[in-house]
């Protein structure tokens, strides 16, 4: 992205979560390996089985050169006891992009694409995070990773996810709720399973957690 541009991709005016019970039945929760290391995030993260298909789709079809885009959903608060969550519904690609095998860049053009896309096909919808890809390089934050997030992606309720295609990894950096930010260690998620065949998760490095079938019992 330019690191020049001021362009935000949220609007000015403060948002607020919808209301909604947690959606505990239907969510598997896959661990990473940070999960109770005093990781408390700020939100807890539900993606749904086409969305994670659509991430994985994008990821694979650029092995070489960083790929990305944003995450569109609804941010929530439980309306029982569980605190707030979202709900990742779709993957947008980023297209109007430049790239390299170890950046990417979101340019005018891409955010203006976005913005164009949720009005037209997804009214309603936030954009709730962002995702790109490390080629062989692993599940981490760089400098500028953290830089464009901070002035992008500023909410707490808004993560990151990173996806290495080659080793089959991934993982979400949330901000925590005293407001810090790790870029080293990063989160699972809960699967929100719609396919009859069960889980279509597979990345090596999170575990399936016991208990996952109740989402507002699990912590991150």
């Amino acid at each position: 992205m330019n690191t020049r541009s001021l362009i935000r991709l949220q609007p000015s005016e403060t948002p607020q979560p919808t209301p909604a019970p947690i959606p505990a039945d239907s969510a598997r929760f896959w661990r990473s390996p940070f999960e109770g290391e005093s990781l408390v995030g700020a939100v807890k993260v539900f993606i749904t089985q086409p969305a994670y298909k659509s991430i994985c789709a994008h990821a694979g079809g650029e092995l070489d050169d960083e790929t990305g885009g944003i995450l569109v959903g609804q941010w929530y608060v439980d309306t029982g006891a569980a605190g707030e969550f979202i709900v990742i519904e779709e993957a947008l690609p980023a297209r109007h992009t430049r790239q390299g095998s170890v950046f990417l860049t979101f340019t005018q053009d891409t955010i203006v694409d976005f913005h164009n896309e949720i009005e037209e096909r997804f009214p309603g919808k936030q954009i709730v995070g962002w995702y790109h890809t490390h080629p062989r390089m692993g599940i981490f934050f760089s400098h500028y990773d953290t830089w464009l997030h901070n002035h992008f992606f500023p909410e707490a309720w808004q993560v990151a996810l990173v996806v290495e295609p080659h080793q089959d990894l991934g993982g979400l950096f949330i901000r925590q709720v005293n407001g810090s930010f790790d870029p080293a260690r990063y989160f699972g998620f809960y699967e929100l399973e719609t396919d009859p065949q069960g889980s279509i998760v597979h990345w090596n490095n999170l575990q399936r957690a016991a208990g996952d079938s109740h989402a507002g019992g699990e912590t991150q």
